[in-house]
């Protein structure tokens, strides 16, 4: 790079404010953010005709702001520092004719960024198997700079930021998604240490229980496992308790009662339970209404 090349340094300045608004009045929406694109090159005239060539390209109403990088290491710290880069442009052949190539592993194994897009350029096709980069290289496009024309390369970044766009969508929604699988699992877990819960398949029988149930009724998981209900509440069932539950489960509503019921050594265990169905089965929660013997 000619560090004093003061009639193309202006060509490429880093990045386009994220903070400028729409002309019109002070309470023009703000603009966008802009695409962040990286370009990875010892020439400094390759950064500067890829800045010329995409100055104009708009995707989803969101500009195209540019990084620069000339060497590999210095690429993997823009990328440490700048987790939303969108797209790399890069260059195999720098200080190293596979620095590119290290970069692109970098990336991926160590950064562990899997949504930017990377997008490998060479001036030196002879020096590079493209298949095996291809098949090696967790990439997304791959050229030699004599074919990759204005056209070619516009078409080759839109594509590219529209499947980073969409892999972002996704990786939003599974991190939204994470975070309400983590608080049912923790209100999951307050539930069970305070309820018994079980529940039975379409014939009756226990599917599962957990650890309280298990300690209410002395019975350990094995033996409960595949058992009949009628193990820890024998009939006879009183009649309109029996009808209205079956009615709530026929019409898909939960049903909730107190029912009376037998631990191992006999002692009366009373339950509020509340009963759903789930696939012609059933889920039972209960909570234990009264102190229980503890056996010595």
């Amino acid at each position: 790079m000619n560090q004093n090349d003061d009639d193309t340094d202006w060509m490429i300045e880093d990045e386009a404010p994220g903070s400028q608004v729409r002309s019109g009045s002070a309470n023009a929406t703000p603009a966008p953010p802009p695409w962040r694109v990286l370009i990875v090159d010892d020439d400094v005239d390759v950064h500067v005709v890829t800045k010329f060539s995409l100055s104009n390209a708009c995707f989803q109403g969101r500009r195209l702001s540019f990084l620069h990088a000339y060497s590999g290491e210095e690429a993997l710290n823009v990328l440490r520092n700048t987790p939303d880069i969108a797209l790399v442009l890069l260059d195999v052949i720098m200080e190293t004719s596979d620095a590119g190539l290290h970069v692109a592993r970098q990336i991926r194994d160590t950064l562990h960024n899997n949504l930017v897009r990377i997008v490998l350029r060479t001036g030196q096709p002879g020096q590079a198997l493209e298949h095996s980069i291809i098949l090696d290289y967790d990439i997304n496009d791959f050229w030699c700079k004599t074919d990759l024309t204005t056209r070619k390369l516009f078409t080759t970044v839109i594509s590219s930021l529209r499947a980073y766009a969409g892999l972002e969508e996704a990786h939003r929604r599974t991190q939204a998604l994470q975070v309400e699988l983590d608080a049912a699992r923790k209100l999951l877990a307050a539930v069970d240490q305070h309820a018994v819960i079980a529940t039975l398949d379409g014939r009756g029988h226990i599917t599962s229980v957990n650890d309280k149930l298990c300690a209410v009724f002395q019975y350990s998981r094995e033996e409960l496992l595949g058992a009949d209900a009628r193990l820890l509440h024998a009939p006879p069932y009183p009649q309109d308790q029996l009808a209205d539950a079956l009615q709530a489960l026929k019409d898909g509503e939960a049903w909730t009662d107190v029912i009376t019921t037998w631990r191992r050594d006999g002692q009366e265990v009373r339950l509020r339970v509340t009963v759903t169905g789930d696939n012609g089965g059933a889920i039972i929660v209960g909570s234990v209404l009264q102190a229980l013997k503890v056996p010595l």
